[in-house]
């Protein structure tokens, strides 16, 4: 056909047919087809000119082009060129997109969109529907305003979501697709032709026996039945053969042969065949009624009967009608064709269910399901991609992606893989070296489970380095295999992805021409570590299939094709995955908004809160169709596990709301709760409100916590905290993300933290949320309200209501393992509820448990029964008596589910979850199976409720004298526990958890000496069963420092064999040098030390020996405890430290100042040794005086009198031998003792128990110190009244021990004087003013006296303004000034600095230029003296600016507190200073000058006038980020770093 390829004229009354053909190509750009139709019926431009719709659409074009093409002439005559005033996006829609739009979007009913896509609407011809354009279609007036309005939307609206739509019926409609490609122009024309009367009837067969998906064309022609219904109908007269031949494509053969031999009847005996086919009465089947056969041409009636009665009945039916009206001819030529036909069609059939390879992907998708939950994680590996092909590959983004191994280097950029999927999901981008190191720490590092890890391995061209270029096979082979080797070992690994529960989709979507391709080494990596069958392939191409099955079959001898797709297109595959379940992805899921609003979800941002398990506001719906039996089944399912004892889901709420009538049982303590929350909402001034909810295990805490949270789901932004390990930096972000998301204004947000760790107090996040807050910039007062997070901590506490007392009442609740009478009821209607849908309910033990208001008879009663037959030589009852131990002794344990299968010998298997419950029955009944999909949906197996636990264990001593050790050692004896390659992370952690976690006393902070298990054991068996268990676990977790350690605890604390015990440690030590380590070994040497004193107390004789042994033990226990108290200042980050692997002497990240308690604590153990000393005794004076001087470095040792003997002289030998240590021990203690009176003066403290024993420690010594150094002796006494020259020595002498005594030698200790009583340090004062008129002292001495003598005045004045000892304000200031002028600003102490903030710092009326200076020297000099002290802690004030002048206007810390004592617990009055709510109180802000100030580029000043001076945040989060200049003012606390704000308010 000849047609032009010039521009057309510019009159169209000019053109030619071929400028009509070019114009239709190039400008309107229809399919050429329909061009080829405007030559077909010789339309030039003289006719074009006056075609209208109705003319196009008798050319047999369909509405959709018809429409297009008629707004393009319309314009093209107005002289104007087409411009769409929609999105260019919308001009791209396939007609099937269109559909979705219209149905999922616009909300039009189906027919209507259905409408539309038949009549072949694309979105190019959609922009140029009008609305009788729509009417013609039949679509109604309603839905067509509406459609008009929601295109013009589109123009404000971001770009809809198109998903597929799910048909119903396979049989009448293909698969639907999301995106169906516009087809190519060798497709349409090859199609066209099969259609065409013109082909030989062979390639007729060959079309209609193809098994492929019809090709939509923009008009097809039609039929002689659809053109009666056209409105010309000018080829009615052509030949019945031509008008069948070229309507359906995919018609069977048996139909096609059945219509040829028709064919060969005369219009009379086709008149007969239909009257005897009517009456046909051989066949199973009733006969065609008459009315289906009327009017119907040969074609239709070959089609009737084959859909009738089937192909081969059909030919049967044909044969047998022909016989009857004499049609011998037709008889003989189609037997003659039977047989052949008959095995055509049925190879035909049975091939074509082999390459139906739609059905094959979703087999090998879903093991045979409709749901891509059959596996929980997928794994895809692909290479180079196109821009084309990524359009079809959405799939992805569906698919429960753990990581994407990707050899295209660019993939990440425009167009790219990764970065199309990046669009919707997120996807961490990493390189395969970053999977090398611990599982544990590349799984958190990584986001793993959490967020797609997409994979670079061959380069990353979007990252502009010669690292990231993509390398040829032999530079690849030689740098980056091995990491592409060690990340698919680590995929592999079950402990990452369990075996026959992840696949592994290898997505070719270009050639691999030869075995030289990375793509090809990765398949052998996977095929070393894992079953052939765990990986499939879906190819692009049919080409591309050959080549890789080939390089398979030659190089690792497999057959792959029943794993492989390679038949269907991108689309198709993309299509067919899309419409899987689960059917939740397409469904909007909404959280509240502000003014009743709601918003929507996206998946992507949900992705991106990963330590965040969101509720929103229509959670559960439109996932099941709720009438269905899937639906019921389903319910059935869930409530079973949840009152048997699994973890409540929100199902369980959703369910019992569908069903009013069977309400969810609201416990005593719902309403208390709810209320609780919606008060700290409504009343607190906090941005953050940490609610206590205590409860003993297993007594519903947590799931009263979560039914709350279910029924506030409207009123707040809900989440649950889903990893309590994370940052908590990280957490509040995501938090503050939650509130914000998808509105202008903030919501509250109710985040729900389940603490198994009994740590009442996550502060560090509630101050790092309050941080993020004060971030916001620019909140009106009208937001502040809504900007709120509530947090509702579940605290797990064997005493709940005690902790409940100890806590402030109004921010907490508690909840026990007792019923009331009424709740008693609740459960007993329940119970019938449960019996008229479930079977056996008395069979929820769980449920039952609660029931019984926790009996234990009923509990003891089940373990006796189900234990009766209980056989410890079976594999099954040696995993019960496992479970139960674990269970028993460690909250949340469980034994992986893929390891039962290893210890029972069962072969995997992917569906039957129940054949570890079957195996294991009778036990199974108390057992459950926990699924975690945080950890990649790993499986974990555990006895229901920990009370059957524990009952099971009591029976199995009673009854089978089987005792906890027996069943502990059984554990540690069993090799395949401790293999690699098993899925065992979690039961080992519980292992070591078990063996070596201790309990908090009741009563404290404190805990018990050992773990629960281990004290049994002790009690039962004693040292040598435990040193035993001990020794073996240390065998096995060769890398754990904590099982040495308690190990050593337990033999020096309860066997005190301490070279044992000390063997053990230094074990601990060799593992990891830390803290705890170190402090294991002074312990050991500490308490070996403490028993030879007391053994030596209860011996008569005297062994010098013995002090030679004590003192290299004190010698090595002040090493031990020095070195631990180095390692502890040094550590810049103790998070690093593993919990497991600290000591469970103190608190995580606590090593505070317990070395320098521990080095006191040896020396005056030494001291206490020295005083027994025949020549020291400390009851003789002058004998104390003698070991006073020896320490003091007065005397030598050989001047101390003694009796000569050989003991005594040995004595003088041992301590000759030890001098340095000895002489050191006086000065060491003094400087410890300054140095922890900064810290308990100074530091913040944590209000811990911890702290306060310490302090108690560092007082009781003290006062040994005072006793043994601070006093003088009656001989000095005597000797000053005989000599008075020495009169003032000795009283200044005096007066300074005298100070020393009442700890007011150093400037902390003074500062400590503004809690005791006024008389102290009044003769502080007094002792001072005395020092401060003598000539004698050097001028070092006479600064640091001089310092503390203003300082004593400030606190004197405080607590007895009124005293003859104060000084004037004016006389200190003078005294201060003169001291700076001395000191200068590098004195080493901060102490002169501190005195200048109290007294010069400016007021209104008085600005003091120089104190900016005295700030920086404080801040200077404390880093250097106190550094070790402030590490990773914060200063307090002592002192505050009030609102009078000169000393008035210091408030001391002591006097505000006055104002809530005693009214206040002091518990409850430490928090509030803790979290800094005391300043919201009114007797603080009637006393405190509150300071004006600015923050600039992130700094906080002090504002006098002209006069800036810099001040730190007293809390975390007090400056915003950000950099912004703001208006602020706050009040002033004096500390010893530095003045702190507290309380900073934005003046905005």
């Amino acid at each position: 056909m000849k047609r032009s390829t010039t521009k057309p004229p510019p009159e169209i009354e000019k053109w030619t047919k071929e400028d009509v053909h070019l114009w239709l190509m190039t400008q309107v750009k229809v399919h050429e087809l329909c061009a080829d139709r405007f030559i077909e019926e010789e339309v030039s431009g003289d006719i074009l000119v006056v075609f209208e719709k109705t003319d196009i659409l008798d050319l047999g074009i369909k509405h959709g082009p018809a429409v297009k093409i008629t707004s393009y002439l319309e314009r093209l005559k107005a002289g104007s060129k087409h411009e769409s005033q929609f999105p260019a996006y919308v001009e791209n829609w396939t007609k099937e997109q269109v559909n979705q739009w219209l149905q999922q979007h616009v909300k039009t009913y189906s027919k209507y969109a259905e409408r539309l896509q038949e009549e072949d609407v694309s979105g190019d011809c959609l922009v140029c529907f009008k609305k009788q354009d729509f009417l013609d279609l039949d679509v109604k007036s309603g839905p067509t305003v509406k459609i008009l309005a929601e295109l013009r939307q589109l123009n404000t609206k971001p770009e809809p979501t198109l998903q597929p739509i799910p048909h119903t019926s396979t049989e009448q409609k293909a698969t639907p697709k999301p995106i169906q490609p516009k087809p190519s122009l060798a497709q349409a024309i090859a199609t066209q032709q099969a259609e065409s009367y013109d082909n030989t009837e062979s390639k007729t067969d060959e079309m209609v026996g193809k098994k492929s998906e019809k090709v939509h064309l923009p008009f097809e022609r039609p039929s002689g039945k659809e053109k009666i219904q056209q409105p010309e109908a000018q080829n009615l007269g052509a030949k019945r053969k031509e008008t069948v031949t070229r309507t359906l494509p995919d018609i069977s053969k048996i139909t096609v042969e059945i219509q040829k031999t028709l064919d060969n009847l005369l219009k009379d005996d086709l008149k007969r065949f239909h009257f005897h086919l009517q009456e046909y009465s051989k066949s199973k089947h009733k006969p065609i009624p008459r009315g289906k056969l009327e009017g119907k041409d040969t074609m239709d009636t070959a089609k009737l009967m084959t859909e009738h009665y089937g192909s081969n009945e059909a030919l049967q039916v044909t044969l047998d009608i022909l016989k009857d009206i004499h049609q011998c001819d037709l008889v003989c030529h189609l037997e003659k064709n039977m047989g052949q036909l008959r095995q055509q069609c049925l190879s035909k059939e049975v091939s074509k269910k082999e390459a139906n390879q739609g059905d094959k992907l979703k087999n090998l998708l879903t093991c045979g399901g409709n749901s891509l939950d059959s596996y929980d994680r997928f794994v895809v590996v692909a290479n180079k991609s196109s821009p084309e092909q990524v359009q079809y590959l959405q799939f992805l983004s569906k698919l429960k992606l753990f990581c994407v191994l990707d050899f295209d280097p660019e993939s990440a950029a425009k167009g790219g893989l990764c970065h199309s999927y990046r669009e919707s999901r997120v996807a961490n981008q990493h390189t395969p070296s970053q999977y090398q190191g611990q599982t544990e720490s590349v799984i958190k590092n990584l986001n793993l489970y959490k967020q797609t890890s997409w994979v670079f391995c061959n380069g990353r061209h979007d990252l502009d380095s010669d690292s990231n270029r993509e390398l040829d096979y032999k530079n690849w082979l030689r740098k980056s295999c091995r990491d592409v080797e060690q990340l698919v070992s680590f995929i592999c690994n079950p402990e990452v992805l369990l075996h026959g529960r992840s696949l592994i989709i290898f997505l070719l979507l270009s050639p691999v021409d030869s075995e030289k391709d990375p793509i090809f080494d990765t398949y052998k990596s996977f095929l070393k570590h894992t079953e052939e069958k765990n990986s499939i392939t879906i190819c692009d191409s049919q080409s591309t299939y050959e080549k890789w099955r080939e390089l398979i079959q030659d190089k690792c001898d497999c057959d792959i094709d029943p794993l492989s797709i390679y038949e269907l297109t991108l689309s198709e595959v993309n299509g067919t995955v899309m419409a899987l379940g689960p059917l939740n992805q397409s469904s909007e899921r909404l959280l509240p908004s502000s003014d009743s609003s709601a918003v929507v979800l996206k998946q992507k941002d949900e992705d991106l809160m990963t330590a965040l398990d969101i509720l929103c506001i229509n959670q559960c719906e439109n996932i099941y169709d709720e009438n269905s039996q899937e639906f019921h089944d389903f319910r059935i399912k869930v409530e079973k596990e949840f009152y048997r004892g699994g973890k409540v889901k929100w199902w369980n709420f959703y369910f019992c709301d569908k069903d009013t009538e069977k309400p969810f049982i609201k416990r005593d303590k719902y309403e208390n709760v709810k209320r609780m929350i919606r008060s700290q909402w409504r009343d607190s001034k906090n941005a953050c409100v940490l609610l206590n909810l205590f409860h003993h295990p297993g007594c519903g805490g947590t799931t009263l916590a979560m039914h709350v949270m279910w029924d506030l789901r409207q009123e707040f932004r809900c989440a649950v905290l889903k990893d309590n390990t994370l940052p908590k930096d990280e957490v509040a972000i995501q938090v503050i993300e939650l509130m914000k998301l998808e509105s202008e204004k903030p919501s509250p947000v109710l985040l729900l933290v389940d603490d198994s760790q009994e740590t009442k107090n996550p502060y560090d996040l509630v101050i790092c949320i309050r941080k993020v807050v004060e971030d916001f910039s620019n909140m009106n007062m009208d937001d502040m309200q809504n900007c709120k997070v509530i947090i509702l901590n579940c605290v797990r506490s064997h005493s709940p209501k005690e902790q409940y007392k100890q806590d402030n009442s109004t921010q907490c609740q508690y909840i026990t393992a007792s019923l009331t009478l009424e709740e008693q009821k609740e459960f007993e209607k329940k119970l019938k509820e449960l019996g008229e849908s479930h079977e056996k309910p008395e069979n929820f033990y769980s449920f039952m448990i609660m029931k019984s208001n926790f009996d234990t008879d009923y509990v003891d009663d089940l373990a006796r029964n189900t234990l009766e037959s209980f056989d410890f030589s079976t594999k099954e009852a040696r995993l019960f008596a496992f479970l139960a131990l674990l269970n028993t002794y460690v909250a949340e344990s469980e034994i992986s589910l893929s390891l039962c299968e290893d210890f029972l010998g069962l072969k995997m298997t992917h569906w039957r979850e129940g054949s570890v419950l079957d195996r294991m029955k009778p036990y199974s009944n108390f057992l459950i199976i926990d699924t975690d999909e945080e950890w990649g949906g790993y499986k974990g197996i555990r006895i229901l409720h920990h009370t059957i636990a524990s009952a099971c264990l009591k029976e199995l001593e009673r009854r089978r004298s089987l005792k906890v050790s027996d069943i502990a050692m059984e554990i540690l004896h069993c090799d395949l526990f401790f293999s690699a390659r098993v899925v065992k992370e979690r039961f080992m952690q519980s292992i070591q958890r078990m063996l070596i976690k201790r309990q908090r006393k009741k009563d404290g902070d404190e805990r018990e000496p050992f773990s629960p298990l281990i004290e049994k054991i002790h009690n039962q068996q004693g040292r040598q069963t435990v040193q035993e268990i001990f020794v073996k676990a240390s065998s096995r977790f060769e890398t754990s420092l904590s099982i040495p350690q308690a190990l050593a605890r337990y033999l020096y604390i309860n066997e005190r064999d301490f070279p044992e015990a000390l063997k053990w440690a230094e074990k601990a030590k060799n593992i990891k040098q830390n803290p705890y380590t170190f402090d294991t070994i002074g312990q050991v040497h500490k308490s070996n030390l403490k028993s030879n004193i007391h053994r030596e107390k209860q011996e008569t004789t005297h062994n010098p020996e013995d002090l030679n042994t004590n003192i290299k033990i004190a010698e090595n226990a002040t090493i031990a405890f020095k070195r631990a108290q180095e390692l502890a200042s040094r550590e810049d980050e103790p998070e690093e430290e593993a919990a497991d692997d600290e000591s469970d002497d103190y608190p995580r990240k606590s090593y505070t100042i317990y070395g320098y308690v521990g080095v006191l604590e040896i020396a005056f153990l030494i001291f206490e040794i020295l005083g027994r000393l025949p020549f020291f005794e400390e009851s003789d004076p002058m004998k104390k005086k003698y070991l006073q001087s020896f320490l003091q470095k007065a005397i030598p040792i050989t001047s101390v009198y003694k009796d000569d003997d050989e003991i005594n002289n040995r004595y003088m030998e041992i301590i000759k031998e030890h001098e340095p240590f000895l002489l050191n021990l006086k000065t060491e203690v003094k400087e410890t003792f300054e140095l922890l009176d900064c810290y308990f003066t100074y530091i913040k403290g944590n209000n811990s128990e911890f702290d306060s024993k310490n302090h108690w420690t560092v007082c009781s010594h003290f006062k040994k110190y005072v006793n043994l150094f601070c006093t003088a002796p009656e001989g000095i006494k005597a000797e000053r009244q005989n000599n008075p020259n020495l009169n003032l020595k000795i009283e200044i002498e005096e007066r300074r021990l005298c100070l020393e005594r009442n700890q007011a030698d150093t400037f902390a200790g003074i500062l400590q004087h503004l809690d005791k009583p006024a008389e102290e340090i009044e003769r502080v004062t007094e002792h001072y003013a005395f020092l401060q008129q003598q000539q004698l002292i050097n001028k070092r001495q006479k600064t640091k006296e001089t310092i503390n003598y203003i300082l004593s005045n400030i606190v004197l004045y405080h607590l007895k303004p009124k005293s003859k000892h104060v000084k004037s304000y004016s006389h200190l200031s003078d005294l201060l000034l003169k001291t700076l002028q001395d000191v200068g600003l590098r004195y080493p102490f901060p102490d002169p600095y501190y005195l200048a903030l109290l007294l010069l710092w400016p007021s209104p009326n008085q600005e003091n230029t120089e104190i900016g200076t005295y700030v920086t020297a404080i801040r200077n000099s404390s880093r250097k003296h106190l550094s070790n002290l402030f590490r990773k802690r914060s200063t307090v004030a002592k002192l505050y600016l009030g609102k009078e002048e000169g000393l008035k206007r210091l408030i001391s810390k002591p006097k505000l507190d006055k104002s809530f004592l005693p009214m206040m617990p002091r518990d409850a009055l430490a928090q509030l200073w803790w979290n800094g709510d005391i300043f919201k109180e009114k007797a603080i802000i009637s006393r405190l000058h509150r300071v004006s100030g600015t923050i600039e580029q992130g700094e906080l000043f002090a504002n006098y006038g002209k006069l800036k001076i810099p001040v730190r945040p007293a809390l975390i989060g007090g400056v915003r980020t950000g950099f912004s200049t703001e208006k602020v003012s706050f009040y002033l606390g004096f500390a010893i770093n530095g003045p702190l704000a507290y309380d900073i308010q934005h003046e905005n």
